[in-house]
């Protein structure tokens, strides 16, 4: 998996491991955006370039067995890797294909990811990566979560 540097598309291979909870002191809201704190009682993943101490995104999970489904609580990538004039590209990309690869080793061909998005991005989260509109949420699945998987793995 690998990030791109906007400014030189220079690649950067990445790294997804838990958040421990040493991380948690410096995940604040100024830069990440949510209280990451209220997310201690599920999976919190971070992103950061391989070598690195740097948290570029991270994203909290919840594996839901009944419904064969892993479903994203909070996504955020760092404040200066947002918008227009982001630093480095393919962050978010990367965390939603995590998500998805933990959804295909927990439910095989049945595996499904899901996240409620604010309004106003969801049409990015359709168009960007094949999400589909599934009542109040939007979730991948089948074909489209592998194609995804593929997508960030082998770029």
């Amino acid at each position: 998996m690998h990030i791109i540097e906007i400014s030189s598309e220079k690649r950067f291979q990445v790294e997804i491991t838990l958040a421990e909870g040493t991380d948690c002191k410096s995940l604040k809201k100024e830069r990440y955006f949510f209280d990451w704190s209220e997310e201690r009682n599920y999976e919190v993943y971070k992103l950061q370039i391989v070598g690195s101490n740097n948290i570029l995104g991270l994203i909290s999970l919840e594996r839901i067995p009944v419904e064969w489904r892993v479903h994203i609580r909070l996504l955020t990538v760092s404040k200066e890797n947002k918008g227009q004039q982001k630093k480095y590209g393919r962050i978010a990309g990367n965390l939603i294909a995590h998500a998805a690869k933990i959804a295909v080793q927990d439910y095989g061909e049945l595996a499904c990811v899901s996240l409620m998005p604010k309004s106003q991005i969801a049409h990015h989260y359709i168009s960007e990566y094949k999400m589909l509109p599934t009542g109040m949420t939007l979730s991948l699945e089948g074909p489209e979560i592998l194609n995804l998987i593929n997508r960030y793995s082998h770029e």
